[in-house]
């Protein structure tokens, strides 16, 4: 049964969900949250950013600084992907007698070249098998797991800064696989808890070095793509899982180190998106621009927040700009 009707999303109901050692086997490996909240919904993790839950993040505003977490929708130049494109802008002109009016047009566009959002229809588990068990058809026929179903509800809650750049020796032009230990010790160094339903963003450097860089730099970055991010092991999902977070994003290519492990020896965790989106139903962020906002954390200690995001209202959308922000 389809739960994503908005007065179910509206419920107060606080859910606390099994540990990661909990959840059935997956027939593919790792563990799966299948059904976990009904059978056909499309929504996932981000269930856990209830009411009750989105009004205790709002708590963290303190001193009202906001900090806008997009890159431009153009920034990421050559795009790291090779199928996309960057975006082409025109600005129609009407002239005319009396007030001149504009309006614009943005073709080849794609919504994830730069800050974005991965649906839960972007990754499978397995093949032609999507979280909680969509379908090729369903994808592509837009029933389930798409974008809409996240932006219908909007998405909100206690944002968790994990700054590895500043607290890591590591070099965002390298592929960097952190461990749980890592981040387990940028963590503690902070001095911040994970809450149930909260936003974890991981700040790499990475994004800010690429755009900072000459674009033979960035050209020789691309052939082949190396980017840090989160290790490959079942670890980590486990880590990830039980850290109660509905969300992970980062400044980086994919969340994970890239390249991954595509060999079948490496199945299901050479390519984490296969378990954290396809099997966990994690929502995951990549390419965020959170320079200023770890910046800010570092100065003042402080390193949580509120955020908050709006992805496009497109039906049958694989991802979306991020369209988010923090809020201190």
């Amino acid at each position: 049964m389809e739960t994503d009707d908005p007065e179910d999303l509206a419920s107060p109901e606080e859910r606390t969900v099994p540990a990661y050692d909990q959840l059935p086997e997956g027939p593919d490996g790792g563990r799966i949250a299948w059904g976990l909240w009904g059978e056909g919904e499309s929504v996932g993790r981000l269930r856990l950013q209830t009411p009750g839950r989105v009004a205790e993040a709002a708590r963290t505003v303190r001193k009202g600084a906001v900090f806008a977490l997009d890159a431009a929708i153009d920034a990421v130049d050559p795009p790291l992907n090779a199928r996309r494109g960057l975006p082409r802008h025109r600005v129609l002109h009407e002239p005319g007698p009396g007030l001149a009016a504009t309006d614009d047009v943005w073709d080849n566009f794609y919504p994830q070249t730069s800050s974005q959002w991965d649906s839960l229809a972007h990754v499978a588990y397995q093949p032609g098998r999507f979280y909680n068990g969509a379908t090729d058809e369903d994808v592509l026929a837009g029933r389930r797991n798409t974008v809409d179903h996240w932006a219908r509800r909007g998405i909100a809650g206690r944002g968790v800064v994990l700054d590895v750049a500043r607290h890591l020796d590591s070099r965002p032009q390298d592929a960097a696989a952190y461990s749980v230990a890592d981040l387990e010790r940028v963590r503690r160094v902070q001095g911040v808890e994970y809450s149930e339903g909260c936003v974890i963003l991981l700040h790499t450097g990475f994004l800010a070095w690429y755009t900072g860089s000459s674009r033979a730099e960035r050209q020789r970055t691309c052939s082949p793509l190396r980017a840090p991010g989160v290790e490959h092991t079942e670890e980590m999902a486990r880590y990830l899982w039980d850290s109660g977070a509905a969300a992970v994003t980062s400044d980086t290519y994919a969340v994970e180190v890239w390249p991954p492990d595509w060999s079948d020896a490496a199945l299901p965790w050479g390519f984490l998106h296969r378990v954290l989106i396809g099997a966990l139903g994690f929502a995951l962020g990549e390419l965020w621009d959170l320079g200023a906002l770890a910046a800010d954390c570092a100065a003042d200690g402080v390193y949580d927040c509120f955020v908050c995001s709006a992805p496009l209202h497109a039906p049958g959308g694989i991802g979306s700009p991020a369209n988010a922000l923090a809020i201190k």
